[in-house]
C-alpha cells in the first residue's frame, strides 16, 4: 500500500487526486507544510509515501515515473517526491527543516526536495510534462501541453530498451511491447512471462532432443517464441515499473539456462541420429560463457576508473556517430537476438552439427572481435583502476583454498603481472592436458593452482589484469571438455555438460551479486565447491586414477553436488529481502 499527501489549496478541476488512486496510492490532503508534517508522521513506516503539490499538471505517466518505481528509495519529479520506506527518515529530517521555516504557510515541494540531505532519482521524462504552474494562464498552457503529447505512446515507446540488438530492435520490439501492454493490462506479471518463456525454451530443446526433421522445426519456432517472450517480460517489467529482486534474478539466469538447455536438447537430437555432438555442444556453452565473463570482467574494470580514455575509445564513438556502423558492430557481436535467430533457422533448415558448428565459428569471432578491442582500449588508456574494481575482478577470479594458501604462504618475488602469471599457469595447464602422459595434467593443474594463487597475489590493477577471470574460466572449463572427451565413454560427455553448466550458474550468480554491490558469494560456498582451481586439479586427479566409466560417474556425481550447493545458495539470496535489485539495461547479452 502506498499514500499520497496532497498539500496546499485545492485546485478546481483538478484531475490529480484521482490519477493518484489509479496508480495505487490512498490519498490524503494536507492544507499546509505542518499539517502534511503531521500526516507523514501518522503514515505506517512501512509504506510508501508521495508529496504531491496540488498545483500539480502533467501526464499519468509522469506520476508513474516519479513516485512507483520500486528500485530507488527516494525519487523526484517537478511539483512531487516519494519515498520508499528506507528514503523515508531523509524526507522526514527535510519536511521537519521546512516546518520549522515556514511553519503553518504552504508548502513548496520542489524546495523540499531541495533539502533532502540523500541521494534522489530524478527519472528522464522527455516529451512527458510535469510542472506546477504558479497562475491560470501557465495552468491552461501547462494543460495544453499535456494534450498535446501522447503518453500511452510514450510508454510504449520507453518500454522498449534503448540499447538492443538490430534483431531485436526491428524484427520483436515493434510487436512484443503491444504484447507487454496486453500482458499489463490482464495483470500478468513480468516473473510469469520470463517463467513463460523458459517453459516455452524447454520445451524447444525437447523437440531438438526428438532428432526428427519436425522436431527441429518444432524447435526453431518455439526458441523464437521463447525469444519473443523473454523480450517482452523486460517491456511488461519497464512499461508498468514492475521491478523485483526475484524477478532481477530470474531474468539474469534464465536467458542462460535456455540457451544451454537447448544446446543439450540438440546433442541428444543428433544422438539419436546417431551423431554423438555433445563435445560441440559443450564447446559452444563454454564459448559464450567466456565470452560473457570477458564483458563483465572488463566492465567491472573500467565503470569507476579514473583518467580512463584512451584512442580507441574515442574512434570507437565517432563510429557510433555513423548510424549504419552503429547496427553492423552490434550484429558482428552476435547478441542474443541475433544469436537465438540463427540457432533457430539452423535447427529448422539443417543439422545439429552444422548448426553447432555455425554457431561455434560466429562466438568465436565475434569473442575475438570484443576482446582484441578491449584489449587495445586498455593498452592505450591511462585507467587507475579502484580497489573496488580489484576486489571485484578478485571475486570473478573465484580462487578457493588451494590458491588463497598459496597467495597467503608463497613469498616470492613477483614474477610479472598478475595476467601473465596467469597466462603462462594456463599454458601449463594446456600444454599438460595434450601431452598424452597419465599423470602429466596432473602435474599441469598443481602448476595452474601455485599460479593461481600468485596471480592474485597482488591487486588485479594492470592493464590487462581483467583478463584474469576470463583466462580461468577457460582453463577450468577447457579441462573439464578435453579430459572428457578423452574419456572415450559414452555418457562422460553428457556429465562434463552438467558439471560446467553448475559452475557456470556458479560464475553467473557471482557476476550479478557484484553488479548489485552485494559482493560475492560467502567464503563457505567457494570452499565448500573447492574453487575454480581446486575443481581443475580435482578433475585431472579423477581422471588418472580412474577408469573411464568410473571417471564418468565421479563427473556426474561432482555435477549434482556443486549445482545443489551453489542453488540452494542462491535461491536463498535472491527471494531474500536485502537482495539487490538488478536489471540489465546495458549491451545486449
Amino acid at each position: 500500500m502506498s499514500t499520497a499527501i496532497v498539500t496546499g489549496p485545492p485546485v478546481p478541476g483538478s484531475s490529480l487526486e484521482s490519477d493518484l488512486r489509479a496508480l495505487g496510492f490512498e490519498v490524503l490532503t494536507a492544507s499546509d507544510t505542518a499539517e502534511t508534517e503531521a500526516l507523514l508522521t501518522a503514515v505506517p513506516a512501512d509504506r510508501r509515501v508521495a508529496v504531491v503539490d496540488a498545483r500539480f499538471v502533467g501526464h499519468v505517466h509522469a506520476l508513474r515515473l516519479g513516485l512507483t518505481d520500486p528500485r530507488f528509495p527516494l525519487a523526484a519529479i517537478p511539483g512531487a517526491v516519494t519515498a520508499q520506506p528506507a528514503g523515508r527518515p531523509a524526507l522526514a529530517r527535510a519536511l521537519a527543516r521546512e516546518s520549522s521555516a515556514g511553519g503553518g504557510t504552504a508548502l513548496a515541494v520542489d524546495g523540499l526536495v531541495t533539502a533532502l540531505d540523500a541521494d534522489v532519482h530524478h527519472p528522464e521524462l522527455g516529451s512527458l510534462v510535469a510542472a506546477v504552474p504558479d497562475d491560470p494562464q501557465a495552468r491552461n498552457e501547462a494543460r495544453q501541453a499535456v494534450a498535446a503529447v501522447d503518453d500511452e505512446a510514450v510508454r510504449l515507446k520507453s518500454a522498449v530498451k534503448s540499447r538492443d540488438g538490430f534483431f531485436t530492435t526491428f524484427f520483436i520490439s515493434p510487436y512484443s511491447r503491444y504484447i507487454a501492454r496486453w500482458c499489463a493490462r490482464r495483470g500478468l506479471t513480468p516473473n510469469q512471462v520470463t517463467t513463460a518463456s523458459l517453459l516455452t525454451a524447454l520445451i524447444a530443446a525437447s523437440c531438438a532432443a526428438t532428432g526428427t526433421r519436425a522436431g527441429f522445426v518444432a524447435a526453431g519456432v518455439l526458441l523464437i517464441c521463447s525469444f519473443v517472450l523473454d523480450c517482452t517480460d523486460g517491456q511488461l517489467a519497464r512499461y508498468s515499473l514492475q521491478y523485483s529482486t526475484l524477478g532481477a534474478w530470474l531474468d539474469a539466469t534464465f536467458d542462460r539456462a535456455k540457451e544451454y538447455a537447448y544446446y543439450a536438447g540438440l546433442a541428444l537430437g543428433a544422438a539419436r541420429g546417431g551423431d554423438d555432438v555433445w563435445a560441440l555442444a559443450l564447446g559452444a556453452m563454454i564459448l559464450q560463457t567466456c565470452r560473457h565473463v570477458v564483458d563483465f570482467s572488463f566492465n567491472e574494470a573500467n565503470h569507476d576508473a579514473t583518467a580512463n580514455t584512451s584512442p580507441t575509445a574515442a574512434l570507437s564513438g565517432r563510429l557510433d556517430s555513423v548510424g549504419w556502423t552503429v547496427w553492423v558492430r552490434r550484429m558482428i557481436v552476435l547478441p542474443i537476438g541475433e544469436r537465438w535467430a540463427l540457432i533457430a533457422v539452423l535447427t529448422a533448415a539443417t543439422t545439429p552439427r552444422i548448426t553447432l558448428y555455425v554457431l561455434l565459428v560466429g562466438c568465436a569471432f565475434a569473442a575475438t572481435y570484443t576482446t582484441a578491442g578491449r584489449v587495445l582500449r586498455s593498452l592505450t588508456r591511462k585507467a587507475r583502476r579502484t580497489d573496488r574494481a580489484a576486489k571485484a575482478l578478485a571475486d570473478l577470479a573465484d580462487n578457493g583454498p588451494l590458491a588463497g594458501f598459496v597467495s597467503r604462504t608463497v613469498r616470492t618475488a613477483p614474477l610479472g603481472s598478475p595476467f601473465l602469471v596467469a597466462l603462462a599457469g594456463t599454458a601449463i595447464l594446456a600444454a599438460s592436458l595434450f601431452s598424452g602422459v597419465t599423470w602429466a595434467p596432473v602435474v599441469g593443474a598443481f602448476a595452474y593452482t601455485l599460479a593461481s594463487g600468485r596471480a592474485l597475489a597482488r591487486p588485479l590493477k594492470g592493464a590487462l589484469d581483467w583478463l584474469v577471470p576470463p583466462l580461468f574460466r577457460a582453463a577450468e572449463y577447457g579441462t573439464v571438455l578435453i579430459l572428457a572427451s578423452k574419456a572415450g565413454v559414452n555418457g562422460a560427455l553428457p556429465a562434463a555438460f552438467g558439471l560446467v553448466a553448475a559452475v557456470a550458474y556458479h560464475h553467473y550468480d557471482t557476476v550479478y551479486r557484484i553488479r548489485g554491490d552485494a559482493g560475492a558469494p560467502p567464503a563457505w560456498l567457494v570452499r565448500a565447491i573447492g574453487g575454480q582451481e581446486g575443481r581443475a586439479l580435482l578433475v585431472t586427479v579423477l581422471a588418472a586414477v580412474l577408469t573411464a566409466a568410473q571417471f564418468k560417474v565421479a563427473l556426474t556425481v561432482l555435477a549434482v553436488a556443486v549445482a545443489g550447493l551453489v542453488l540452494v545458495e542462491s535461491i536463498r539470496f535472491w527471494v531474500s529481502a536485502g537482495a539487490p535489485a538488478v536489471h540489465d539495461e546495458g549491451e545486449p547479452a
